[in-house]
């Protein structure tokens, strides 16, 4: 494939060097001169291992070149790539003045062309910039549409300075999201040969993984850092502590408790992290992290709250108040939290969780229920159907997969709101708590 690559930083030059070495006719393109001699003379603008010597190779072979014309770079390719920086404003924002360039630039030159091109956008930017600013400057400027007359994708790039090339040739995953099959079709092919999975999605969630993991990445660091001033303090060896944390892959590092859903709750949760925050306010420690986890879970309460309060219906129902399902523990639930909100609020609420219906009668939660919370058991009734008939608000708020089939038995005058997703379809675009009406 002919490929143009706009930007020869770090991005630009690993991505121009390693498209080479697959086998491509790359041009990079940059407005500094200095950088287009360095690649027309067989070596890196940057330094990093063995870009070098890829460049070299390939420079004699004519498989990469360099220059500062964009136009002729984008009319003599099939496939444009844009590695421009996106720099910090002061405010925290992005700089997109290099993105909205290289875009103008793109678009005069597609003016002119009447093949179709895609325009691949690698530089990292923030969600909706591909719909906000890429593809109305390339449409201003070329007069054409995307989508029709030329294709847009974004590609977020996963490459670390010192590791690049490697992670180039063996990525974590590649992602590709497009606007058109077609251009998605292009981009995926320059893939082939590397491993890994390939992800295909939309324009929005490209954007979204790229800060996903790197803040994952930055949070990883400072809770290691935390745990590492916590176990110093306590004469404890940091490294080995976090040397069996690492051990276990089935919770740890993995998956699990990464799926956005509702707040958490239990006996184990909320009372270690107030013992631990506890433990470090007895050594003059500072866990920034750590103990913003709580305040967090509480705002996401709340976002529960207000999405039964904008329903404007004064009947709710509750199917599920345990803080897990197929459970009866009732410690810490968030939902109670939600329920006696609105119990105070005035609402009128029926309640309806098999397991705590058992527990009510039999259970060890039966002393809780009766003496904790007995403003909340005189709500409960034993049938999810006496819910179902009453409520005009329905709140899933465990994921007992009695409550699947929910939307099912909804009245058109009912709406259901499902915290933790048991009941999420397959669609573009899912809220983390959806409501139907």
């Amino acid at each position: 494939m002919k490929v143009s690559v706009f930007g020869l930083g770090y991005v630009g030059t690993v991505c121009a060097g390693c498209l080479a070495a697959e086998g491509h006719d790359v041009a990079g393109v940059d407005p500094v001169q200095i950088k287009v001699d360095f690649i027309n003379q067989g070596h890196s603008p940057i330094v990093e291992p063995e870009i070098d010597g890829i460049i070299a190779r390939h420079a004699k072979t004519g498989r990469i070149r360099a220059t500062t014309d964009p136009i002729q770079a984008v009319i003599e390719s099939e496939l444009s790539f844009v590695c421009v920086g996106t720099p910090s404003q002061a405010n925290g924002n992005l700089d997109l003045r290099f993105i909205r360039r290289i875009c103008e630039q793109i678009g005069e030159a597609l003016r002119t062309k009447d093949a179709y091109h895609t325009v691949v956008i690698r530089s990292t930017i923030l969600p909706g910039t591909m719909h906000k600013v890429v593809i109305p400057t390339l449409e201003e400027f070329s007069g054409k549409k995307s989508g029709r007359d030329f294709g847009v994708c974004n590609n977020p790039e996963f490459l670390r300075e010192g590791t690049a090339v490697a992670d180039f040739r063996q990525p974590p995953k590649t992602v590709i999201g497009e606007m058109d099959t077609r251009s998605g079709d292009l981009v995926a092919s320059l893939y082939e040969a590397i491993p890994g999975p390939l992800v295909r999605t939309d324009l929005r969630t490209a954007e979204m993984i790229k800060y996903v993991d790197n803040c994952w990445h930055a949070l990883k660091i400072g809770f290691a850092n935390e745990i590492g001033n916590l176990c110093d303090a306590s004469e404890i060896d940091a490294q080995k502590v976090m040397d069996i944390f690492c051990e276990d892959r089935k919770l740890n590092i993995s998956p699990a408790y990464l799926r956005p859903g509702f707040a958490f709750g239990g006996s184990c949760l909320p009372k270690d992290l107030r013992a631990l925050s506890y433990h470090a306010r007895l050594h003059d420690l500072q866990l920034p992290i750590l103990n913003s986890v709580l305040p967090s879970n509480e705002i996401q309460i709340m976002r529960g709250l207000k999405l039964v309060m904008e329903s404007e219906n004064s009947r709710i129902g509750i199917l599920g108040f345990s803080f897990k399902a197929g459970t009866d523990d009732l410690r810490e639930s968030p939902m109670i939290e939600v329920i006696e909100r609105l119990i105070g609020k005035g609402y009128d609420l029926r309640i309806y969780d098999r397991n705590v219906n058992i527990a009510a009668l039999t259970g060890a939660n039966r002393e809780f229920i009766l003496k904790r919370i007995p403003h909340i058991s005189r709500l409960m009734v034993p049938r999810i159907e006496d819910v179902l008939a009453w409520a005009q608000t329905i709140v899933i708020g465990n994921s007992d997969p009695e409550f699947k089939q929910a939307p099912q038995k909804l009245r058109v005058d009912q709406c259901l709101i499902d915290f933790v997703r048991i009941t999420t379809p397959e669609r573009k675009y899912a809220p983390s708590s959806l409501a139907y009406a």
